[in-house]
């Protein structure tokens, strides 16, 4: 052992003694347990010591000036990217379903990204501490488990999968299907178990026969490696849950993995395998041309043979390792950190003003499957599975994203919306102006397109509203929204007035503002009374509120747009009619450009709530009319139903839209669960979410 890495121990048995786990034993087994993992990752003896030393500046009297005059610059900037990671204490951990919950994940989220694009190794430590915490679980409360678990699963193990770490995902994301789905994980733990004999027999069987092949082939047995395994529990479910089937549907639990020296010889023991045995050409893939962001390299095929389906990795000996290690291999192998492609850890700092959306944006851009797309020029872009062109548009450029109009896909007219496939040329056509996609911005799947999209339209919004503003007081006191805007700015009240559209008391203060001003008050106000001024009062017409001092004798809707309960919305006053538009609509915009008068409107505040709904759909006569009839009796009412969404294999769904006035989201996902498999509730606040 070093000196530099023994001179870290004995710091941190000193620093820790008397500090024990959930579990009794002394706390300083895991700085140490956790520094042994992540030293079989890295050489990087600097890794190994801040791991050791990780929580001895956040648990003990040590400071980090402390730690780098001892250690060193190096040591002392990772475990001070460390301490600022404040992890969610088990005995702080709110209910997986809270509001606390999401803020406290979401600001631990970021401080890690934060810290980690300085110096990636915070982040490989990170996981190592987390895959120990996943070790020890079982010394906590149910409820904790869970929740930590859920973390793991959708936060961590993508982490893991981006920096190519496989070994270190494949064992995060079975430690946590464990606690999760506890009954699906003892399923296909009993099955391998009672399988276990013939599934190696098989998996042996083919090694064998595979390496005969290449012997033939005229490769010697030094010069390649052929190993087997049982596909690790959590991807048996993923295949199971996309393709509705189970276990012993499952075609390939079995893989191989094929290792040689030269990346030429990849292909030729390609050849070699697909000669002696069919593929399956729709499942394969050539990483070693194309490789995934995090580098990962290997050709993918899958065979059929006497022991039925199995998978086939072919990769070289560097290949393997990055695949195992990732980001680490290039410390343990002494070849820095300049091959490391980290630009999908810079997309995650989103420009977002609310910390949920970020943690949200964060988990889709991690958690997803990858395809890979291909500009006219041949350049290659990787995106989540069901991107869409619009997706693709951001991914080239944030201003063709804004831009873009149409796209042409492999040669033909498409939609922006049009799903891309695996291998499809994409070109989008654009225009000079931005073009405004506000109710796509759930539909896209890449956080760079939905940022993109929600940051333009709150820009665009926020001008649409302090235009509005100023026409809703010009309207009121009977002046031009230029002299409006001169009395706010003389009394230095013209601070927020995009808020005036869309709060009350904003509007109320600035009519109080304008009616103290002098010229108001003094000159004019009598002229005001002379012409009917009165002071503004609320008043309810059907679903709307509004504030005004105008002759109000009804509602009417325009042509173009037609918004529903919940939208965002505006009203013209022509003729004592308030006139309703969608807040986005273009004819709204123009007319409020022009200065039309306008009015305070807003939906009465009803208990009425909107939710997305997806329910897997079992392939039953007459399981529609059920689900139906079920939520009829709940009632509550659908706005919209979409069937025969497919995963990405085979399994069905059906996406609905329904509106409650008096159940919430877990009510809904309780009383619907009971009788059909519920994947996702989520409320919508804006009816232009699809």
């Amino acid at each position: 052992m070093g000196l530099e890495i023994q001179s870290a121990l004995d710091l941190a048995i000193r620093a820790h003694e008397g500090q024990r786990r959930k579990s009794g034993e002394p706390y300083v087994i895991h700085p140490i347990l956790v520094a042994a993992i992540v030293a079989s990752l890295s050489g990087d003896v600097d890794m190994v010591v801040s791991a050791l030393l990780h929580d001895v500046v956040e648990d003990t009297v040590h400071t980090i000036e402390e730690i780098e005059a001892w250690f060193g610059s190096d040591v002392g900037h990772i475990v001070a990217g460390l301490t600022k990671i404040v992890e969610i204490r088990d005995e702080s951990l709110a209910p997986s379903h809270s509001n606390e919950r999401l803020i406290s994940s979401a600001l631990s989220f970021r401080k890690m990204l934060v810290a980690s694009i300085e110096d990636v190794r915070v982040l490989i430590i990170k996981l190592c501490d987390r895959f120990h915490n996943m070790l020890t679980l079982e010394a906590l409360p149910p409820a904790k488990q869970i929740r930590i678990s859920e973390e793991t699963l959708v936060v961590y193990a993508p982490i893991a999968h981006r920096l190519g770490i496989s070994k270190i995902k494949n064992y995060l994301e079975d430690l946590s299907f464990k606690y999760i789905y506890p009954d699906d994980y003892k399923m296909i733990d009993d099955y391998i178990r009672s399988h276990d004999q013939n599934l190696h027999f098989k998996l042996n069987a083919f090694i064998q026969s595979v390496t005969n092949t290449l012997n033939q082939a005229g490769y010697h047995w030094e010069e390649f490696e052929v190993v087997g395994r049982v596909k690790h529990y959590y991807s048996i479910y993923l295949k199971m849950h996309r393709k509705g089937i189970s276990i012993e549907e499952v075609l390939d639990l079995l893989a191989i993995r094929v290792i040689t020296k030269e990346p030429l010889e990849c292909y030729e023991i390609l050849g070699a395998l697909h000669l002696e045995y069919t593929p399956l050409i729709s499942r394969f893939k050539d990483y070693i041309a194309l490789p995934k962001e995090n580098g990962y390299r290997t050709i993918h095929t899958t065979l059929f043979s006497d022991e039925g389906i199995v998978e086939a990795q072919i990769r070289t000996r560097q290949m393997h390792q990055l695949a195992e290690y990732g980001v680490a291999a290039h410390w343990k192998y002494k070849e820095g950190i300049s091959q490391i492609n980290l630009e999908w850890l810079k997309s995650l700092h989103y420009q977002n003003e609310s910390i949920e959306e970020f943690y949200e944006l964060a988990k889709s851009d991690l958690y997803s499957e990858d395809i890979t797309v291909f500009s006219p020029k041949g350049d290659y872009y990787t995106l989540p599975k069901d991107a869409v062109a619009l997706d693709f548009a951001y991914a080239v450029h944030s201003e063709i994203g804004e831009r873009a109009t149409g796209a042409m896909i492999n040669k033909e007219k498409s939609s922006l919306l049009t799903i891309l496939k695996n291998g499809d040329i994409v070109r989008i056509v654009t225009e000079g102006a931005p073009r405004l996609h506000c109710s796509w911005a759930d539909t896209v799947k890449t956080s760079k397109a939905k940022d993109g999209i929600r940051s333009q339209c709150r820009h665009w919004l926020r001008k649409v509203d302090e235009q509005s503003g100023y026409n809703i007081l010009a309207t009121i006191f009977n002046r031009s929204p230029a002299a409006i805007r001169n009395i706010l700015e003389r009394v230095g009240a013209d601070q927020s007035i995009d808020r005036v559209p869309e709060r009350l008391d904003n509007l109320k203060e600035k009519i109080s503002r304008i009616a103290k001003a002098a010229d108001i008050k003094i000159v004019r106000f009598w002229e005001l009374l002379k012409k009917g001024y009165k002071r503004p009062t609320e008043r309810q017409i059907d679903h709307f509120l509004f504030y005004t001092n105008k002759t109000l004798n009804g509602v009417e809707f325009d042509y173009c747009c037609h918004p529903k309960v919940g939208d965002e919305i505006v009203a013209f006053y022509k003729d004592n009619q308030a006139i309703i538009h969608h807040k986005l609509c273009m004819r709204a915009y123009e007319k409020i450009e022009q200065k039309d008068p306008m009015l305070f409107v807003a939906w009465n505040q009803s208990k009425v709530s909107r939710y997305r709904l997806i329910v897997s759909l079992q392939n039953q006569k007459g399981v529609l009319s059920e689900l139906m009839s079920k939520i009829a009796k709940m009632d509550l009412n659908v706005n919209s139903i979409e069937l025969g969404i497919k995963s990405s294999e085979s399994a069905e769904f059906c996406k609905l839209e329904i509106e409650s006035e008096t159940k919430n989201r877990q009510e809904i996902r309780q009383e619907l669960s009971g009788k059909f498999k519920v994947i996702e509730v989520v409320a919508l606040d804006d009816a232009y979410n699809k």
